[in-house]
């Protein structure tokens, strides 16, 4: 019998109705539990939710910071001694009942070039930071590091037509260059100026994270403008001064005495934004109901299955691909149209490629095939369904709602999703993990230890390791 026709046959002897109601019944799950829950997800923010910022490639970003700024021109520089960099931290652990002098890592004072003031637009600023040392960054996602140590400190930006170079020196005489970078569509004049911005202190206690207000005190000597023109302007990016913090203490703002610039500021630039973001990812609630019924089936139907090696390989391709269809129907309609239902209530939806958003689809599709075949591997195996049934369940459904959920310590959830099958699920994960960005990076928060490939690479071993020990029984 040739291969078509023993796929053949086998697909007919799979398609059972309780076997096809089993993969529908997955398939509406994705489908129906994604649906209502973008449906009944809407934003409220007490009046008009605020304009989440938008780069130019799509991707939301945080671009909050206090701006002193004149106009540059296409070729110029911008030359200051940062003298003194101080901050202040509201609350911090251990205690919570203090508000304390302090920068956190990637608080921020420097200089900045930037197409206007509009948020999202492109930029590149070089800058000392709490902890981390000189950083060039341009473009919200891009980031290198510069020398270590703190201020005081020299920084230069020069402008030559769209490009961008950031140096630093200690004595203002001997400078490192720290970075170039070309701004596309960067318009003859340009804002150049000072800038100071403090991200928020995050700490995470289990599953509850808290993200206090801090604040960054740039002081800023010998400033010098090449090709620049016009007066000053001071201004917020973004918005500011609405704490008590602000209003009361220390208000965001500049102040100049004898040409000594002192910049206050709150916030980030940088490429996640502080007020979150849905990713297409977020429109699979259903899928640990969809994995549970696809992993209980497949078990079930292989538990009863005793035949010659080809015939098992040949159910297994046919159990892999009909849960592969019926999950890429599945997934490609949730995503999609969850993410404009998302939108259309207000919410924030991190853009991603086409290419990613398809990889996403497939991606998805693909585990929960793959995971159909192991757990008929299994069944084949044990030759009890409720043993396979236990084992899928205990080594892909069990890890994978346990981290997607945090119930478990950060440690011990990216552990299971290294060493168990559920690894495989990495390929939904659509956001990216930045050193530059304090954020709790986390399964729990849609972040895998592995990437895609490396997760199915996982799950692949424990298809072949059992489906060896199938062979060796058959």
């Amino acid at each position: 019998m040739s291969t078509i026709e023993l796929l053949r046959r086998e697909w007919s002897a799979f398609r059972r109705p309780g076997r096809l109601v089993a993969l529908i019944a997955a398939a509406l799950a994705v489908v129906g539990l994604g649906l209502l829950y973008a449906v009944s997800s809407r934003a409220d923010c007490g009046g008009p939710c605020p304009v989440v910022p938008v780069a130019a490639d799509g991707s939301v970003v945080s671009d909050k910071f206090w701006f002193v700024h004149r106009d540059l021109g296409r070729e110029g520089s911008i030359t200051v001694q940062l003298t003194s960099m101080t901050g202040t931290i509201t609350y911090p652990p251990p205690n919570h009942d203090q508000i304390v002098p302090g920068l956190v890592p990637w608080a921020k004072a420097g200089i900045i070039v930037k197409d206007g003031v509009r948020r999202g637009s492109t930029y590149a600023a070089l800058m000392m930071t709490g902890s981390q040392g000189v950083h060039f960054q341009h473009d919200y996602k891009y980031d290198v590091a510069g020398s270590a140590g703190s201020s005081p400190r020299w920084l230069r930006l020069t402008r030559s037509g769209d490009t961008i170079t950031g140096a630093d020196s200690v004595d203002g005489r001997q400078w490192h260059t720290v970075g170039t970078a070309t701004l596309t569509g960067l318009p003859d004049t340009a804002q150049v100026g000072l800038f100071a911005t403090s991200p928020g202190d995050l700490t995470v206690d289990g599953a509850i994270q808290q993200v206090r207000f801090t604040q960054t005190v740039g002081v800023f000597d010998h400033i010098t403008v090449a090709g620049g023109a016009g007066a000053w302007r001071s201004e917020a990016v973004g918005e500011m001064n609405q704490t008590d913090w602000e209003k009361h203490h220390h208000a965001d703002g500049s102040e100049e005495k004898d040409g000594v610039v002192t910049v206050s500021g709150t916030g980030d630039i940088g490429p996640v934004a502080e007020d979150g973001a849905f990713g297409p990812e977020s429109t699979l609630p259903g899928l640990l109901i969809a994995l549970i019924i696809v992993l209980i089936s497949a078990a079930r139907y292989g538990a009863r299955t005793v035949a010659a090696r080809p015939v098992l390989a040949a159910r297994a391709a046919v159990v892999g691909t009909a849960t592969f269809v019926a999950g890429l129907v599945a997934v490609g309609v949730t995503v999609p149209v969850g993410v404009a239902i998302l939108r259309g209530n207000g919410f924030t939806v991190q853009s991603v490629s086409a290419l990613t958003g398809v990889g996403v689809v497939v991606g998805v599709a693909a585990v929960l095939g793959l995971c159909a075949v192991f757990a008929f591997g299994l069944g084949v195996w044990l030759r009890r369904g409720w043993a396979a049934i236990l084992i899928g369940l205990a080594l892909v459904a069990v890890p994978y709602a346990v981290t997607v959920v945090p119930l478990l310590p950060d440690s011990a959830a990216e552990w299971l999703l290294r060493l168990t099958p559920a690894a495989g699920f990495a390929v939904k994960q659509t956001i990216v993990e930045y050193s530059q960005v304090t954020a709790h990076y986390a399964p729990s928060a849609g972040y895998f230890p592995l990437p895609w490939w490396a997760g199915l690479g996982v799950l692949c071993a424990y298809i072949v390791v059992v489906g060896s020990q199938v062979r060796d029984a058959a």
